[in-house]
């Protein structure tokens, strides 16, 4: 984790606006679009030189889909991606080829990353052949020095990737990645498939690595706690939308957005006095709609609790309603009612639950 949060924005290394992407649905024997799966659906953001983004919401809410539109492995339907004030959104293989040093991607599942019939030489080697880069020293040296570097026996040189654990494995993908010296890294759920006695090494050995190498991140999780170790500032993200941007502590301390509040009430408190008390707890009721088509107006106002009139046709903008702490709500929490007397919606209220231990 970078210690320095307060960037001047000037300094964004990656800037995002109205980024969009849509999988179309086909159906019949002609194949026509019957509709569209809208997994990002026109989000803003900067990722500042140095710091680390995290970027957390549930399972199905568009962080992975994200992830791969700004490292360019999809292809972005609207929007436009900038990298060091160069326009990549609608960059071809070759136009995208030089930036590969630049932009890498740490991916969430070690065993399916990795090529089982190469080598693990191979595999942390092939950035520099596809790059046509000669490393000082020699290509098998700088492999051994990649793998030193992140925790790996560089004897193991010549082993398969099933010759190795889950988190060994990770700690190869992230070798690869940093191969090139890139100057952002994506990495998407880089601790999800591990055991949670791995989790912790894996975590601080990319904070080791940001700190000595300058590396920049947007980390990718639905563990509260992960993101919480590792950012600097935090992107909460619903159905294809970013919720609320803010610094961690911010965030933490003061969530304003229904949805981050709800989010934070659901991280256990190890703590043996509090068994048996109430834990203030929010259960959403109903599941997250389909992001085929999405709720009119506030995409969380069916499970929100606080849900007015304007909520349902009226889609709030992201907005800061304090010094770098941007959300998307009419009725945000620890803030000021953005629209006083609206009245509320038969049955919001009961849309969520505390929940005992």
């Amino acid at each position: 984790m970078s210690e320095n949060p307060e960037t001047n924005t000037e300094d964004a290394l990656l800037k995002v606006t109205g980024l969009v992407k849509h999988f179309p649905i086909n159906k019949g024997l002609l194949r026509r679009q019957a509709g569209a799966v809208k997994a990002v659906d026109g989000i803003d953001f900067e990722v500042r030189r140095g710091e680390t983004l995290g970027i957390v919401g549930e399972s199905g809410c568009g962080k992975s889909t994200m992830g791969r539109l700004i490292t360019r492995l999809l292809e972005p339907t609207d929007g436009r991606i900038e990298f060091e004030g160069k326009d990549i959104t609608h960059l071809g293989v070759a136009g995208m080829r030089p930036l590969r040093r630049d932009v890498q991607m740490i991916f969430q599942d070690p065993y399916g990353s990795l090529n089982p019939r190469h080598t693990v030489g191979t595999i942390v080697g092939a950035p520099f052949r596809l790059q046509k880069v000669t490393p000082e020293g020699g290509l098998k040296a700088e492999v051994q020095r990649l793998l030193s570097l992140v925790g790996l026996n560089p004897e193991h040189f010549n082993r398969y990737p099933h010759e190795f654990s889950g988190g060994q494995r990770q700690r190869i993908g992230i070798a690869r990645a940093l191969a090139l010296k890139p100057k952002l890294v994506v990495a998407d759920e880089p601790v999800s498939a591990l055991d949670v006695s791995i989790q912790a090494q894996v975590v601080n050995l990319l904070d080791d690595l940001q700190e000595e190498l300058g590396l920049t991140y947007v980390i990718i999780a639905h563990d509260l706690s992960v993101i919480r170790h590792v950012s600097d500032r935090i992107a909460v993200m619903y159905l294809g939308k970013i919720v609320e941007l803010a610094d961690r502590k911010s965030l933490y301390e003061a969530p304003m957005h229904p949805y981050t509040t709800a989010l934070m009430s659901a991280v256990p408190v190890p703590d043996p006095r509090r068994r048996g008390a109430k834990s203030g707890r929010i259960l959403l009721k109903g599941d997250v709609p389909s992001p085929i088509s999405p709720p009119a107006g506030c995409r969380f106002h069916t499970r929100c609790w606080k849900a007015t009139e304007m909520c349902t046709k009226v889609d709030p903008p992201l907005v800061a309603l304090k010094t770098g702490h941007q959300v998307a709500c009419h009725h945000p929490e620890n803030a000021p009612d953005q629209a006083p007397g609206d009245p509320a919606l038969p049955g919001a209220t009961e849309a969520v639950a505390t929940a005992t231990e």
